[in-house]
């Protein structure tokens, strides 16, 4: 049997950072985030008895041995709660983007968790999918469930996504600069436990989710974007201040930075910025203003992308083999 889904990779609103399960991936504290409808994975998962192995291939070429671990956890965890020990052949391609920091974890894994759980015939209620899928990457919970979404770390000895609103209720428009980057995002998780700023962030979480939730309800873009920006120096503060003193952001990222405060402060546009664990930097604004924003960033980059909201993961019906 061969599916195919698509996902949507995540921008952290209110970001996670660290975990307090490594092997289940359960993280210390909730988080918010919105998929990227520009950012998308689709994956093509086959079963049958007549594969004589697993075989993997990511954007076409065979994943190194970390990732092909990570998707086994997925795909056996999957066999596992079907009592099947059928084959598959997988390939899932990301959107030609090429940066750090873009949540292309979140939309494989759950693209991956999707495509595998249908081909084997199962079914799943979301949440048990989608903690299923945080076995590979835990902001594919949210991925799973699309447009503005909270992952629970732990409600009711569970953890798993919900989506908060959908993706076209909110009239959030962002422009996305793609920058590389080598640095490793689990050591990153793993380090920020060193910060001493660690403890101070998980308390001011608490009260950032909730005012995060709330201007969601309200559908107020504006507070949305400005929430988390102010998060996003939050995380690189406690990222910058661990025992690696690891810093994620680049002279690219810096330069985006500066320039959406003087769009912001200076000029009175509705703009402001967002990173997650990586240089990349998303600029959250309303449609109205976008295209004045985005030809102020094409100055600065010559590659930026134009992106609503992306909704859930969805069964799709082109296959990529």
């Amino acid at each position: 049997m061969k599916v195919s889904a698509r996902a949507y990779a995540i921008q952290g609103l209110v970001k996670y950072h660290g975990l307090k399960n490594a092997k289940l991936r359960i993280p210390y504290h909730d988080s918010i985030s919105v998929c990227m409808k520009s950012l998308d994975t689709v994956t093509t998962v086959e079963t049958g008895n007549r594969l004589q192995r697993d075989r993997i291939l990511i954007n076409g070429t065979v994943p190194t041995t970390g990732e092909e671990l990570r998707a086994r956890v997925v795909i056996d965890k999957l066999r596992e709660l079907g009592g099947q020990k059928t084959r598959v052949r997988v390939e899932s391609r990301n959107a030609n983007v090429k940066g750090k920091g873009l949540g292309f974890s979140a939309s494989g894994f759950a693209a991956l968790g999707l495509a595998s759980s249908n081909a084997l015939g199962l079914s799943l209620e979301p949440r048990e999918l989608s903690e299923v899928v945080r076995l590979g990457a835990g902001s594919a919970t949210r991925s799973l469930v699309g447009g503005f979404s909270i992952w629970y770390a732990n409600r009711k000895g569970r953890s798993y996504a919900e989506q908060l609103a959908s993706a076209s209720s909110i009239g959030l428009r962002t422009l996305i600069v793609p920058i590389p980057s080598n640095v490793k995002t689990d050591r990153a998780h793993a380090d920020v436990l060193t910060s001493p700023f660690f403890k101070a962030r998980l308390a001011y979480v608490k009260g950032v989710v909730q005012k995060m939730r709330r201007a969601i309800a309200r559908k107020d873009a504006s507070e949305v974007s400005r929430l988390a920006e102010v998060d996003t120096l939050n995380l690189h503060a406690i990222t910058m201040t661990g025992r690696l003193e690891t810093v994620l952001v680049s002279p690219l990222s810096i330069r985006i930075m500066e320039e959406v405060h003087k769009l912001r402060l200076e000029e009175g546009v509705p703009v402001w910025y967002s990173l997650d664990t990586g240089p990349s930097v998303f600029i959250n604004t309303i449609p109205k203003a976008a295209s004045m924003v985005e030809r102020r960033i094409k100055t600065l980059s010559d590659t930026v992308l134009s992106s609503d909201p992306g909704g859930p993961a969805q069964i799709i019906s082109r296959h990529l083999f």
